[in-house]
């Protein structure tokens, strides 16, 4: 089913909502490598949808124990290797209950899917659907790149069970869409967040995508902050502009150093924040500038000498 007009007010985009991340499945086309653990970027598959989904109240992994960057609850379904519609269901029923309201599920495997589009997926249930489901390239629904209003979930996968001897086991999942209200999310800027990582080739295409000159600055800066622990906003512009006048200014060395210096300065303020970092570096930018204005200037007055008395052109050294 599809969605018809609009029903109700938008979700907030900071609704309160649960994650389910499928890490399981035997990975074939892979020759049975672990895909979850294989990294784009430096960092694993499942981390980085785990960061996708990082305002998530709990987040379930369903598929093997592993160390994640996120704290997260784990579970398998049964029995194993029983396909995603019978994991997402495990997922479900590992959640603490009370649940949330929404859900939001996700493959494993996407290295390129962002907070925004789980963003919006989230804000597309409040136009009476019960599921926003991201559509790709080619228009397929990607039942794992969605978000769902969790009372109609259960509800139609504890239909499918009834109807298949109490089990969600090996169906496919368009069995759960064909019970629901979907709206389709067709965002072009977003096409890349259903891109999955299901072959050797595909895994080299995403980490190629990553170094391309227009995508390499932004994933450094998300990888670094990953492995750091740091969750916030950095305006990427200012410091670079910043790197680069202590560059030119005084020297090529004072550009990591400078930056260094400025987040130990924010780090050791009362709000160590996006506002610590930008005041730092005003202040950093401001003394660049002028330390390179001072290397500009004449060492000596801007404006000519008065003589002394005495001193004048037609002053003589033997006047008595």
């Amino acid at each position: 089913m599809t969605a018809g007009a609009a029903g109700g007010a938008p979700e907030p985009p900071n609704a309160v909502f649960d994650a389910v991340v499928l890490a399981g499945g035997a990975a074939r086309r892979l020759g049975g490598a672990d895909k979850p653990g294989l990294r784009v970027g430096g960092r694993a598959l499942v981390d980085r949808v785990l960061d996708a989904c990082a305002g998530a109240r709990t987040t379930v992994v369903v598929g093997e124990a592993r160390a994640t960057v996120r704290p997260v609850l784990v579970t398998r379904e049964s029995p194993s290797g029983s396909g995603p519609l019978a994991a997402l269901a495990a997922g479900l029923h590992a959640l603490p209950r009370p649940a949330a309201d929404h859900v939001v599920v996700l493959s494993a495997d996407l290295p390129f899917l962002g907070r925004d589009t789980v963003r919006r997926l989230l804000r597309a249930l409040g136009d009476g659907a019960e599921a926003a489901v991201l559509t790709d390239p080619g228009g397929r629904d990607q039942p794992l790149v969605a978000a769902y209003r969790a009372a109609p979930l259960r509800a139609a996968l504890a239909g499918i069970a009834r109807a298949h001897d109490g089990t969600c086991a090996n169906l496919p999942l368009r069995l759960l869409t064909e019970r629901l209200v979907l709206d389709r999310i067709r965002d072009p800027a977003a096409a890349s967040a259903s891109f999955d990582c299901d072959t050797w080739e595909d895994l080299a295409a995403a980490r190629a995508r990553i170094r391309e000159h227009g995508h390499v600055l932004d994933e450094w800066i998300t990888a670094v902050k990953a492995e750091l622990g740091i969750d916030l906003d950095v305006d990427t512009a200012l410091l670079l502009d910043l790197a680069r006048d202590a560059a030119h200014g005084v020297a090529r060395p004072a550009a990591p150093l400078t930056t260094f210096l400025v987040g130990y300065a924010a780090g050791l303020s009362r709000d160590a924040g996006p506002e610590a970092i930008a005041e730092a570096t005003r202040k950093a930018v401001a003394l660049a500038a002028r330390w390179a204005e001072e290397a500009a200037e004449p060492a000596g007055p801007t404006t000519p000498a008065q003589d002394a008395p005495g001193d004048g052109p037609d002053a003589r050294p033997d006047a008595r």
